[in-house]
């Protein structure tokens, strides 16, 4: 079947290949997928449960003038593959090659660009409203899964299809939450034989009669609509979206070919917004991701063979371990600490947390607004509590931030993990916006921890703090530096790390090891810099950098963050308000998303790294 994927238009070819054939077309797409995310890393359970999907979908629809709308875009590499772009494949995820995730400059298959979730059926719906207005004929299609159908964008959207009758199939990938108990052969032939043309005709020909009925016609009609919901609410769980005024069809098992290519099929025909039910495993037909889909969720590299995963060099924590061990250690001594996550337990370091403490661990599923606003609601019955949440996510759910946080004050900790450039999940995960979107609201109070140390403080700064608290911490391992006991830090205090006459490196977070650096090698040139971790972006030490910028006559920024109101916005902002007129040269992200990559290759490419630093500030001096 390799042929196949090899070819210039491989989703021709694959509409003629006898359906005998499909189990093994599915088979060789695992197989390929399995032996590139070994290599690359990358959501490789998602992928490996949709392939029987992915091909029945190209075999009954047309992309891309149908639309095809995956939701997150964890679950489509089946989808690359069966659209041209086999040859790239072992990119996957590489800096310069082919993205993770659906991209519209990628592929005119991709037609919409995702990373986050929920947003498949809005898009859909759109995609679909534009259609009509067009007078176009095709068919649009929204792939979400069990999880992201926790978010209140999928259900205002699900809520809006309903109501403009639009034609939009919509499919639920469920794979987790068990929300299909009737799943077996009598529901899956109940729901082939509803999607029928002759059920299909039929039904609408009795309407059609009953209406014509004098006088008792509307009434019949709805006690027939009354007695089919009572058929499909017996055999079923569909009544909720019947209740959206979907057309529910399922649960159909996402494994069998010939049941998927028949009821979408079968759905062609059907006017108005549908919802099929599709049941499938993660990782299917890879049995490490089979017995372990979490691991497998968003892997690293691996043994294709034994399943393990490739362990990273040397033995540092990383800032999520820290994170998680402190807040457990933290909650030991605390009762009012309570942690809070949105459907990422392992991802944010909670799952010791969740096992210690599991009456004060919330996972709130894919729902950041909520999960904010729940905070706030516990906040302000003396709870501690803590939302630990990557920066990108975050920003989903500024509103509550702004009015339900920070406008009355209360004491929630925002816990920012994957802070800066996270890698090779590129633009849709990197955490570049918080310094710019938190740093402005009043009541707000952010640190920046350089190392495992400063994140324990802040951890407990955060935890004695009356008020709204932010840190940020980034992807990966930390310094290796000796633990300490966590302490409370004075805020808005900064530090001075290094003595210097010719200028002031400014430097937060992470990158204070690499400002350190520069800042040695630029001594060896001749050029002597000081170097201040102000440990806050809000406050500012005032005082501190103020006086350093006066001594030294020359000021440094640098952040991990986009410089459109980040760090050095701030300082320039501080020195607008003191009147002070210092040059300041602010290092950090350029005003363009940044692409996948290593995040060592990333920061190389932004100028991040000693190395740019150091010709970023000679550049400055009029050195080279």
């Amino acid at each position: 079947m390799s042929e196949i994927l090899n070819q210039d238009n491989p989703l021709a070819a694959l509409k003629e290949l006898p359906e005998a054939d499909l189990p093994q077309l599915a088979e060789e797409l695992r197989d390929v997928i399995v032996k590139t995310v070994a290599e690359t890393g990358g959501h490789l359970a998602s992928s490996l449960g949709v392939v029987e999907l992915t091909i029945a979908l190209h075999r009954v629809f047309d992309s891309p003038t149908d639309k095809i709308v995956w939701d997150v875009g964890h679950q489509a590499y089946a989808h690359k593959l069966l659209t041209g772009r086999y040859a790239r494949f072992s990119t996957l995820r590489q800096l310069n090659g082919i993205s993770g995730f659906p991209k519209r400059n990628e592929s005119p298959h991709d037609c919409f660009d995702v990373g986050h979730s929920s947003t498949s059926i809005a898009a859909a719906l759109g995609m679909a409203t534009a259609r009509d207005a067009k007078g176009l004929n095709k068919k649009v299609v929204a792939i979400i899964g069990d999880g992201s159908l926790t978010a209140g964008l999928a259900f205002e959207s699900l809520n809006q299809a309903g109501h403009l009758k639009k034609d939009l199939l919509v499919i639920l990938n469920d794979n987790e939450m068990s929300i299909s108990p009737n799943v077996g052969a009598l529901s899956s032939f109940f729901s082939r034989q509803m999607t029928s043309d002759f059920f299909v005709r039929l039904k609408r020909e009795t309407e059609t009669f009953l209406d014509s009925v004098p006088k008792i016609g509307k009434d019949l009609r709805r006690l027939a609509k009354k007695a089919e919901e009572a058929v499909k609410g017996f055999l079923t769980p569909g009544m909720l979206f019947e209740a959206f005024d979907f057309d529910y069809v399922g649960p159909i098992n996402g494994h069998k070919l010939d049941e998927l290519i028949q009821t979408l099929e079968n759905i062609t025909n059907m006017d108005g917004p549908v919802l099929m039910h599709v049941v499938t495993k993660k990782g299917k037909g890879y049995p490490p991701a089979e017995e372990n889909p979490g691991l497998y969720h968003g892997v690293g590299p691996f043994d294709p063979v034994t399943g393990e995963v490739q362990k990273g060099s040397g033995n540092l924590p990383s800032y999520t371990s820290v994170f998680g061990k402190t807040l457990t250690e933290l909650a030991e001594k605390d009762d009012r600490i309570v942690a809070i996550t949105a459907a990422m337990l392992e991802g944010t370091g909670l799952k010791s947390f969740a096992e210690r403490f599991p009456e004060r661990f919330f996972d709130v599923g894919i729902a950041e607004q909520h999960a904010v606003t729940f905070a706030a609601g516990m906040a302000t019955q003396g709870l501690k509590p803590v939302l630990a949440i990557y920066s990108t996510f975050l920003q989903r759910a500024y509103d509550n931030v702004v009015l339900d946080v920070c406008l009355q004050k209360l004491p929630v900790t925002f816990a920012l993990d994957r802070g800066g450039l996270v890698g090779a999940d590129g633009p849709t995960h990197h955490g570049v916006f918080d310094f710019s979107y938190l740093r402005h609201i009043p009541n707000m109070t952010f640190m920046v921890p350089r190392d495992e140390n400063y994140l324990r403080h802040a951890m407990a700064t955060a935890l004695a703090f009356d008020g709204p608290f932010a840190y940020r911490y980034p992807r990966g391992t930390g310094t290796g530096v000796t633990a300490e006991k966590p302490r409370q830090l004075a805020v808005g205090k900064g530090e001075k790390l290094r003595d210097g006459k010719d200028g002031v490196i400014f430097a937060v977070g992470a990158l204070i090891t690499d400002a350190l650096a520069a800042a040695e090698t630029l001594a060896g040139d001749g050029h002597d810099f000081a170097v201040v971790d102000p440990v806050y972006l809000k406050p500012l030490d005032k005082e501190l950098l103020v006086a350093e910028a006066v001594r030294t006559g020359f000021v440094v920024t640098i952040e991990e963050n986009a410089l459109q109101g980040g760090f050095g916005s701030a300082v320039l902002e501080l020195f607008c308000e003191e009147g002070l007129t210092v040059p300041v040269k602010r290092i950090g992200l350029p005003d363009k998303f940044i692409e996948q990559g290593t995040q060592t290759e990333l920061r190389a490419r932004c100028g991040l790294d000693v190395e740019g630093i150091v010709a970023t500030i000679k550049g400055a001096l009029g050195k080279d």
